[in-house]
């Protein structure tokens, strides 16, 4: 099994941080000529996330892994790992964080208000932004973006909370769980290079949150099912009345 481990380890430090980051930069400036370049994108980065996603779950029906070690059972309150507080507070934050997107979304479709708000700072955030160009805009974006939301919320969890952990501990059982943790959250953020340097870091912390929450509920789904809000709830502001040149 440990061939197969160091080989997806391999893979998430060459795939998304090395080749992504090329490829999105050859992305940018097909889409400019040509929009539905976006949506070829959109598959072929759910395609990279299936495929070591798909070899960790063979490992499971190999019977070489179990669900349980990439973090596939139920909701178990554990505050072992981090402690009480840390565990409670990481929790706490969570829940207040999903109440505000779900408001969000639904704050969007019932009120016209709201909606155009969230649009005038989404307008703002792209004259900063690196990564613009890869978010939803025309209604066909947008449904294929609810199934790289559900990916990214699945396969993402899958690798770098569920199996990420397990392999760095079972590989160096020696490493204190703190240790794991940000070097599992460091991994993620490097798969969003070509977002930029910021926003590796700020991926960077938003990893080891979600890995501090899956130490606190013992389990991804949870876990799973919030990053997809994210996601998700990220298509609101973008629209075809957006300028994006």
């Amino acid at each position: 099994m440990d061939i197969f481990i160091w080989l997806i380890i391999i893979f998430l430090f060459l795939y998304e941080p090395v080749y992504g980051y090329f490829d999105y930069q050859r992305f940018k400036e097909r889409v400019r000529r040509n929009p539905i370049e976006r949506i070829k994108y959109y598959k072929k980065v759910m395609l990279g996330l299936w495929i070591p996603t798909l070899i960790i779950l063979g490992l499971v029906g190999f019977g070489q892994l179990t669900l349980q070690d990439i973090g596939l059972r139920g909701i178990t309150i554990n505050t072992g790992p981090l402690g009480t507080w840390v565990t409670y507070i990481t929790i706490g934050i969570a829940i207040l964080y999903a109440l505000l997107l779900i408001y969000y979304f639904v704050g969007s479709k019932i009120s016209k208000k709201l909606k155009q708000k969230i649009m005038e700072v989404t307008k703002q955030d792209l004259e900063k932004s690196k990564f613009a160009d890869i978010m939803p805009i025309t209604k066909e974006d947008k449904k294929v973006w609810t199934f790289v939301s559900w990916t990214a919320g699945i396969t993402e969890e899958i690798i770098y909370r569920g199996f990420l952990i397990f392999a760095l501990t079972y590989l160096f059982p020696s490493l204190s769980i703190w240790v794991v943790l940000i070097a599992s959250s460091i991994i993620f953020g490097l798969a969003h290079t070509y977002q930029g340097v910021g926003n590796v870091v700020r991926t960077s912390i938003v990893g080891l949150f979600f890995a501090f929450l899956y130490m606190g509920l013992h389990s991804i789904i949870p876990i799973i099912l919030l990053h997809f809000l994210i996601d998700y709830v990220a298509k609101i502001g973008y629209s075809e009345e957006l300028n994006l040149k």
